[in-house]
């Protein structure tokens, strides 16, 4: 089952990316709209979300659904 954070998460990758379905294995590689721009909105949206600022070596480790979950829990999300 899906922790309410994962929720969100996923759905800010489904608006953003403007994905049809979107789950767990999204990532760069599987996310056409997922580019450098892709990630700063993405970021943007996370911060916002969660109030949390991500640092430079966190926002280039994300590079998929289960890195953002990682990383937010490392900040106490």
């Amino acid at each position: 089952n899906l922790t309410n954070m994962e929720e969100k998460v996923l759905e800010i990758l489904k608006d953003l990316f403007e994905l049809e379905t979107v789950d767990k294995t999204c990532s760069q590689t599987t996310c056409e709209k997922w580019d450098s721009m892709g990630q700063l909105n993405l970021v943007v949206e996370l911060e916002s979300e969660f109030d949390v600022t991500l640092e430079p070596e966190e926002i280039g480790e994300m590079k998929s659904f289960e890195d953002i979950i990682r990383i937010l829990k490392t900040k106490g999300v």
